[in-house]
């Protein structure tokens, strides 16, 4: 059963400039895609982000925890392996808890969402976390995520 955006943070929700800018940041286009439109290279399908080389396609209800994993997964590649990304970007568990780690950390990023906002919507979308939260993982058993950044000059240290 596919999950429901309701009470979900939805990229209709928030400022597409805003949105835009910080995707644009880290060398990233995002590309809205009208309502009711298919998402061109998205993984799970609609109304998930799809990501294509550089680019990341949403709708306004495409949930914003979805548009930012989907940018960091292209943010944590190296650029020969980004631009040829179609629709799965993910090469490793390392690679997937980096993502995370740092979807978290660029909600505090965007106006009108913050990473206790984005965890809130991880939870009730249905990420999964063995410590019970996405809150918990952040806090308590994401040091590798963490370190994986900064080896990669993507966090500070």
């Amino acid at each position: 059963m596919e999950p429901s955006t309701a009470g979900i943070l939805c990229v209709g929700d928030i400022a597409l400039a805003d949105a835009a800018s910080l995707l644009a940041d880290h060398a990233l286009m995002l590309v809205p895609v009208e309502d009711a439109a298919p998402i061109p290279g998205s993984y799970w399908g609609e109304p998930e982000a799809g990501i294509i080389g550089s680019t990341v396609y949403v709708r306004s209800d495409t949930p914003v925890h979805s548009m930012l994993h989907e940018a960091c997964h292209l943010i944590v590649l190296p650029p020969e392996r980004r631009a040829a990304v179609h629709t799965d970007a993910t090469d490793s568990v390392a690679e997937e808890d980096a993502t995370c780690y740092l979807q978290i950390v660029l909600a505090d990023a965007l106006p009108g969402v913050g990473s206790a906002r984005l965890m809130a919507d991880m939870d009730a979308w249905g990420y999964t976390y063995r410590l019970g939260s996405t809150k918990a993982w952040f806090e308590q058993d994401a040091d590798d995520a963490r370190r994986w950044l900064v080896e990669r000059g993507l966090l500070p240290a």
